[in-house]
């Protein structure tokens, strides 16, 4: 706790220097529309139209965005429209609707029309494509980058970069609301999607009626979030709990991790990181023999044989994804543009931040980054994409509370991708929140839970009045 007021106070005294208003909010003449209705190719049931956007909803920058969007078929549902959101930022939501609709969230779909939308900068015909940052990254939100990839992505963006901040994604999903012709959406987002909900709700408090959080990310960015401290020190619980699980493994999993990262390095210590926290979705126990056994991998690389440990890393390696199912340039120009930094906003010019970074760092406990250190901090994804991206007019920020509507918020206790430290302090800001914690189960509730128990959970929550 210490060490996030401490970072916490760092980012607000730079950010109250530094000043900075984020873009209102402007409406474009005339009510949306959805144009070119179609059956979506390979997914029966769904009609995929177009949604044209202004490029900028200030006014500032002339132009306009084609975004696909799939709605269901079931117009007259009775219980309206479900806007589920997809996260990354970078994943588009079009072509996997029948996943959630049909698949995932049968249920939900008898009561609802589910609609989806690739958002700005995503989907096949709309990704960002930075090549080197693609490479280099793929959908990896911790994988450190060159700033020569960094500064490729910024120069093919150019001055478009801001105009891909949440701020505009929430004027789309507004708009598309609009299209669609009702005066309320349920929101359902999933890991970024969360933010994007939460963020929507803000917004849009009386165009809202329920709002779902899977895997939350908190809708108010800070530095620690930057810095992914929570998330870091999250690995000692969840690997200890998963290790306490019989047949129980006999020993301190987080200590072997903070022993191998200490003797590997930050360079290695960032791919262990990255690794851990992508071997989540292959294995929620993190033990499975047959997905590699993360924890004895760690454990047997402390007692002097990494070539397991090894062949993880190699394997999770990161980078090389289709910008088409996740595109990195807009995971940067969108993360840069809302996130806060241990040198403060997206407004701060490049020669401070490097100073403002070693400041920041310099001032962490180890307890803050533990079983990692201040080194992997810094040098991770979330740090390295941003420290030189250009500067730029910073994205809103909003600290208050959620909208006082019902609020489902979804975690599983294994989930190191997002936390459920960070659901917890999402709930303390919904008025009307429910936190239901999912055991055993890693992220993203809706689209990969095992059992359940979880969206058994959004069911009863749509369901009731």
């Amino acid at each position: 706790m210490r060490s996030k007021m401490l970072t916490a106070g760092l980012v607000l005294a730079l950010t109250a220097a530094l000043g900075g208003a984020a873009p209102a909010d402007a409406r474009p003449g005339g009510r949306p529309e959805l144009a070119d209705p179609h059956p979506c190719p390979g997914q029966p049931g769904f009609t995929c139209s177009t949604l044209t956007v202004p490029l900028d909803h200030t006014g500032r920058v002339p132009g306009t965005l084609d975004l696909p969007v799939a709605t269901a078929d079931n117009v007259n549902a009775p219980k309206g429209v479900l806007l589920f959101l997809t996260g990354g930022p970078g994943q588009g939501g079009v072509g996997t609707i029948t996943r959630i609709a049909r698949q995932r969230l049968p249920e939900v779909a008898q009561d609802y029309r589910i609609v989806m939308l690739d958002q700005r900068g995503t989907g096949p015909s709309g990704a960002l494509r930075c090549p080197g940052l693609q490479a280099e990254m793929g959908s990896s939100d911790i994988a450190t980058p060159s700033a020569g990839a960094v500064q490729e992505c910024a120069r093919i963006l150019g001055d478009t970069a801001p105009l891909y901040s949440t701020d505009q994604s929430v004027a789309d999903f507004d708009q598309l609301r609009q299209a669609l012709g009702v005066p309320k959406l349920v929101v359902d987002g999933v890991s970024y999607g969360s933010f994007t909900a939460a963020r929507y709700a803000i917004a849009h408090p009386h165009h809202v009626s329920k709002v779902i959080l899977d895997s939350v990310l908190p809708h108010h960015a800070s530095a620690s979030a930057s810095l992914y401290l929570t998330g870091m020190t999250a690995e000692a619980r969840v690997l200890r709990a998963a290790c306490a699980v019989a047949p129980a493994c006999g020993y301190d999993p987080a200590e072997d991790l903070a022993w191998v990262v200490r003797h590997r390095g930050t360079a290695d210590g960032v791919r262990i990181f990255d690794t851990v926290v992508s071997y989540e979705f292959a294995d929620p126990s993190y033990r499975s023999p047959a997905a590699g056994d993360i924890i004895g991998a760690l454990h047997e690389a402390r007692t002097g044989a990494p070539a397991r440990l090894d062949g993880l890393l190699e394997a999770y390696q990161s980078g090389g994804d289709d910008p088409a199912s996740f595109s990195a340039g807009l995971h940067a120009a969108t993360l840069c543009a809302d996130g806060r930094f241990p040198w403060g906003s997206a407004a701060t010019p490049l020669a401070l931040r490097r100073p403002l970074l070693s400041l920041a760092a310099h001032v962490l406990p180890e307890s803050a980054t533990w079983p990692y250190t201040t080194g992997v901090a810094t040098q991770q994804g979330f740090i390295q994409s941003c420290l030189p991206w250009p500067a730029e007019h910073p994205a809103a920020n909003p600290a208050g509370p959620l909208p006082d509507v019902p609020v489902l918020l979804l975690n599983g206790d294994r989930d190191l991708s997002t936390p459920l430290e960070w659901a917890r302090e999402e709930a303390a800001r919904a008025p009307r929140g429910e936190l239901v914690i999912v055991p055993g189960e890693s992220h993203s509730i809706q689209n990969r839970e095992r059992g359940h128990a979880g969206r058994d959970a959004v069911l009863s929550f749509l369901r009731s009045t």
